[in-house]
């Protein structure tokens, strides 16, 4: 039996540990905001904090998650600044890769609470959008740190 915390709730979940994490969630715990995109940890779109770190969790397996702190998009309250950004700033086009986008957003925030806007491409980088609502994305983390649309 492996236990995890996820979004503050913990799981016994009786898999293999090896099993992968996204699945884990996705499919055994019904979490299904965390996306599956290339399942290579390239593109981002399963990214969750892990003790409070951006990690891709398709690259995770059960046990590397055990006795850790996951927290998922649902996790994410809807008032949370990147939520409420998002929102006003129209980020979503087909939304797919935007649960992984805020949990990156969420995570840069948490350590940088005025973040630069190089710090704020830095940080989203290697989170793909095939939309490019990319100014969009930039504008909301801007927006919710506070540091307006500036460059």
């Amino acid at each position: 039996m492996v236990e995890l915390i996820i979004n503050g709730k913990n799981y016994g979940v009786d898999m293999d540990p090896s099993a992968n994490l996204l699945w884990v969630i996705r499919e055994h715990l019904k979490l299904v905001g965390t996306k599956y995109g290339c399942g290579e940890g390239v593109c981002g779109a399963c990214t969750i904090l892990l003790d409070g770190e951006a990690s891709r969790s398709c690259q995770l397996t059960l046990g590397d998650a055990s006795g850790k702190s996951i927290t998922t998009i649902e996790g994410i309250p809807q008032s949370h600044p990147i939520k409420e950004a998002w929102i006003s700033e129209q980020v979503p086009q087909c939304g797919y890769c935007q649960p992984g986008q805020i949990m990156e957003a969420v995570a840069l925030l948490s350590k940088n609470s005025r973040p630069s806007h190089d710090e704020i491409v830095q940080a989203m980088d290697d989170i793909l959008c095939r939309c490019g609502t990319y100014p969009r994305i930039l504008r909301a983390i801007k927006k919710a740190a506070g540091t307006g649309g500036s460059r």
